[in-house]
């Protein structure tokens, strides 16, 4: 076995913990899932890292890569169990993450509520110094008013302090003044606005900057345990972070900007989405990645991975967007959706069923779990109406409790609703379907999407147990589900590239900007993001992209305007084509009597690839039967159940070709095939089903 030819994917989800090993010389991967470990979950790392030992015992020695995406940071922020955090703020703007943008995204709610701000109002505290906004002092930083105020904060024991100054982002001087100070209480962790977000609006830099702090020692000591677990099994070379923009980092990067990896488990499954329509030659294709906690779903067009450069979590109100926290870091333009196969079905305040938000997770998890699950959920639902086999799932490593299952959902929603346990079930199913396509229906719609003529592409564990039903709602007229479908997200870490981007606002009018001055900025930004990459690379040629937010002089918002490479690119002229083309694509218009303004510069620095890119898992032997049997599972149309045909996936050839109902089973997933739909298998054993 040469040197350097195993790289390892690992995603932490909410109830399991996904595992891709790939062979580099050929492309083949292996997978493994086990339950996630949520009071430690370095352990469940180990855990697959150790069943995977079992059947590659040699793939630790070689092994240069490890790639980790984690939900760790999102649900510290959601559960609010991040670190004890203070900010420091320009005197008089201590309220900003109260403030916010003073605007209502309710105007009819005249009690409308938005998210507790992570930090007290008694822990954000002022210093006397003010920048302006062309980088000017207007009042010079007061150094022993901030001494005073890093010690007063460390008596009171706070782990980490967020530094936000207004304007910082025109002139860093104040903020890394401050840090300077900051070294003097080495148990404080700084976080500078001018680094996290060096852009203008005062909250979302604010903000962005503040779940940074709030995370950060929370991350730093996740990744010492998780290394030291690592490095246990021998795995003491280079870990990698996934980020929500889709690229990977060196861990170093991701302890000093952990709020960049607010998205890093979600951005796995569209990652791998983007690979598998390339690879089938799908021009516009759904991802939908249902695990045990939640469904991500990404609209991607072109092959083109969508990217927004903000994003909100933690909102009050699901579908109404302004009710969070936004974050201005680049991230994949997804949706995630609070349905999974933990998701917890119950009677709501009026009498209906409900299913979700709230998730069983890995801990008990659901009923037929047998892991102490007393609330009925999804997948007890699957169970009782069939698609699932007790005695297979995880491949037979974790059999799976029907009994209890039935006498969930029976006495938790069959009987309050007063149906045979099997319509319950039944019930849940569609429900938490009608949720997800409801979700999806409005996410598209905003993108501008054509479901008519989009192939949904179904991962996670569940993914391709609810596809069918999701797809019927949506209109969409195809599905493809790949081997390994299970743990596909993992694989979508190991196709991203080493990748940062970094920006600034400068604003400027177009016609009054100098090509090269805009030359030398971005110059500056390139030797920026490509000294974080080469951390990561360092023997990778690096590639880069230029961008610029732009709008007409006067808005408030800006769209993202990618620019042509080279210095050449920077021409006023082709900077204001290539807005224009922009502008009209997205609002059908554009405006021939106002000036065009750059206001934030943007450069991502990429590692080219220098592996192969990951192909199937190793083909079955010859002669093994692909047809395993018959089960009886729930037929929505005959609203009874009815004989379902039973197959190994993996022993499907390719030009197999069968007719629904059936049910494909993989370790780590099973697709149902409905009725008056037809699978096909092609040549790398995945299998589109057309509807």
């Amino acid at each position: 076995m040469n040197a350097s030819s195993w790289r390892l994917g690992c995603d932490i989800g909410g109830t399991f913990t996904d595992f891709v090993l790939l062979d580099e010389t050929t492309g083949a991967f292996t997978v493994e899932k086990v339950l996630t470990t949520p009071a430690d979950p370095s352990e469940a790392v180990d855990d697959g890292v150790g069943k995977l030992l079992a059947r590659h015992p040699g793939f630790v020695a070689a092994t240069e890569h490890v790639i980790h995406g984690t939900t760790l940071v999102i649900n510290a922020v959601i559960e609010r169990k991040g670190a004890r955090t203070a900010v420091i703020a320009t005197r008089g703007f201590a309220d900003i993450l109260e403030m916010r943008r003073e605007i209502r995204y309710d105007i009819y709610d005249i009690g409308a509520v938005y998210p507790t701000p992570l930090v007290e109002r008694n822990r954000r505290r002022e210093v006397t110094e003010r920048v302006g906004s062309d980088g000017g002092v207007l009042t010079p930083l007061d150094e022993a008013d901030a001494a005073r105020v890093l010690a007063a904060l460390a008596a009171e024991g706070v782990e980490s302090v967020a530094v936000s100054l207004l304007h910082a982002y025109a002139n860093p001087a104040h903020e890394r003044a401050i840090e300077r100070l900051a070294a003097a209480h080495s148990a404080l962790a700084v976080s500078l606005s001018s680094e996290v977000l060096p852009e203008i609006k005062e909250f979302e830099r604010t903000a962005t900057t503040a779940v940074n702090a709030y995370v950060k020692p929370l991350v730093a000591r996740y990744l010492e345990r998780l290394e030291e677990r690592l490095a246990a099994r021998g795995l003491h070379r280079r870990l990698f972070m996934m980020l929500s923009g889709g690229g990977i980092t060196a861990t170093a990067t991701a302890r000093k900007f952990p709020v960049r990896l607010i998205e890093s488990g979600p951005v796995g499954g569209a990652l791998a989405a983007v690979h598998l329509g390339r690879r089938a030659g799908l021009r516009d294709v759904l991802s939908f990645d249902m695990g045990g906690t939640t469904a991500k779903a990404c609209l991607i067009r072109g092959g083109e991975m969508p990217m927004a450069t903000e994003l909100e979590v933690d909102r009050v109100h699901r579908f109404k967007r302004g009710s969070g926290t936004p974050l201005g870091v680049p991230a994949v333009d997804l949706i995630e959706i609070g349905a999974g196969g933990g998701s917890i079905a119950g009677m709501n305040s009026v009498g209906l069923l409900q299913v979700g938000p709230q998730s069983s997770g890995a801990d008990p998890g659901p009923i037929c779990y047998g892991r102490g699950g007393t609330a009925p959920t999804v997948t007890d639902a699957d169970l009782v109406l069939g698609y699932l086999d007790a005695a297979y799932f995880l491949g037979g490593a974790m059999p799976l409790d029907l009994a209890g299952a039935r006498h969930g959902i029976e006495s938790e929603v069959g009987k309050r609703l007063s149906l045979p346990v099997e319509a319950a079930a039944w019930g849940i199913h569609e429900v938490v379907n009608e949720n997800m396509a409801s979700a999806i229906r409005m996410y598209v719609a905003e993108k501008g999407g054509d479901l008519a003529h989009t192939t949904l592409i179904a991962i996670g564990g569940a993914g391709p147990v609810h596809a069918d039903g999701v797809a019927r709602k949506l209109g969409v007229p195809r599905l493809l589900v790949p081997r390994g479908a299970g743990v596909f997200s993992a694989l979508g870490f190991l196709v991203a590239p080493v990748s940062f981007e970094v920006s600034r606002t400068r604003p400027v009018r177009l016609a009054q900007a100098d090509p090269a001055r805009l030359a030398a900025l971005f110059a500056e930004l390139e030797a920026e993001a490509a000294a974080v990459v080469r951390e990561a690379a360092p023997a990778a040629p690096v590639r880069f992209v230029r961008a610029a937010d732009a709008c007409y002089h006067g808005q408030g918002h800006q769209i993202r305007v990618t620019l042509a490479a080279g210095d050449a690119g920077l021409a006023p002229a082709i900077i204001a084509g290539r807005f224009l083309a922009e502008y009209k694509a997205r609002y059908g218009y554009t405006y021939e009597d106002l000036e065009i303004e750059l206001v934030t510069l943007r450069v991502t620095a990429s590692a080219e690839r220098l592996t192969p890119e990951p192909s199937a898992p190793a083909p079955a032997g010859p002669g093994r039967e692909a047809l395993k049997g018959e089960r009886p599972a729930w037929s929505p149309r005959a609203k009874r159940f009815v004989p379902h045909g039973v197959y190994a996936m993996d022993r499907l050839a390719p030009g197999a070709s069968l007719a629904g109902p059936a049910i494909l089973e993989e370790d780590a997933s099973t697709l149902i095939v409905g009725e008056g739909a037809t699978a096909a298998v092609d040549g790398r054993g995945w299998v589109m089903v057309t509807l």
